[in-house]
């Protein structure tokens, strides 16, 4: 008997660790690992392992459950002040800092950056440039990237450089998704189910629960991904 009621604690405790640990990535926002400042990575791991101790610490539960609030609501505190003070955001996240710049590598950057020289140029040849000539500027920004500027001979043309005036370009809408009609998008659109499925037995494309993905772009193009339970071919 007690070993069920232990394995009952186990379920519910893990449950709200779980509940809690949702709650606190929704409020903090959406962030991805490679933009999280060093602050917001340290903390998500103890989080992490405070919540995996507070399911299975049964006899103190609360005192696990009360650090994970405590450290879940500082991290959402201090990303608030964060967004509304430039001075706080420079003290959690740091400032980005030039690491080259016309011909000049700053070494006391790269330093604070603990970027050694052949790390620095294995990311510039990770981002396409094998020659710093072809670099105007690099920049790490607060996230641990690094951005760079090519100089204007090594830039890719734009149609602004050839003198052109393409159409502008607009989203896709999603008209079907996993063989299911997104009916809201569809009106929005104005168009109706009878127009779909026109649309699709026109390009042959079968019924609608055979199609996987369905986008109408802004040209009134309609472009159609049918269902494949396997590829035709191997790589290997």
């Amino acid at each position: 008997m007690n070993v069920l009621t232990d394995v009952l604690k186990i379920c519910v405790t893990s449950l709200v660790s779980i509940a809690l640990l949702l709650l606190f990535c929704r409020l903090g926002g959406q962030k991805q690992i490679s933009q999280m400042s060093m602050f917001d990575y340290i903390n998500s791991i103890t989080v992490g392992s405070i919540a995996a101790e507070l399911a299975t610490d049964l006899e103190a539960w609360w005192q696990p459950l009360t650090a994970t609030i405590i450290y879940g609501v500082a991290a959402i505190v201090i990303s608030l002040a964060g967004c509304k003070s430039l001075r706080m955001r420079r003290f959690f996240e740091g400032e980005p800092m030039l690491l080259y710049q016309d011909g000049k590598l700053f070494r006391k950057n790269l330093l604070h950056a603990r970027l050694n020289l052949n790390e620095f140029l294995e990311r510039c040849r990770m981002a396409g440039y094998f020659d710093l000539e072809q670099l105007e500027a690099a920049v790490l920004e607060t996230s641990g990237q690094i951005s760079f500027l090519p100089r204007a001979d090594h830039r890719p043309a734009t149609p602004h450089d050839l003198s052109l005036t393409p159409q502008p370009e607009s989203l896709s809408v999603n008209l079907i998704l996993d063989g299911k009609v997104l009916d809201g998008n569809l009106h929005r659109c104005g168009k109706d189910r009878k127009w779909l499925e026109q649309q699709l037995h026109r390009q042959n494309a079968g019924q609608i629960h055979d199609v996987f993905l369905a986008c109408l772009n802004h040209e009134g193009k309609l472009s159609i991904f049918q269902m494949e339970d396997t590829p035709g071919s191997n790589f290997s």
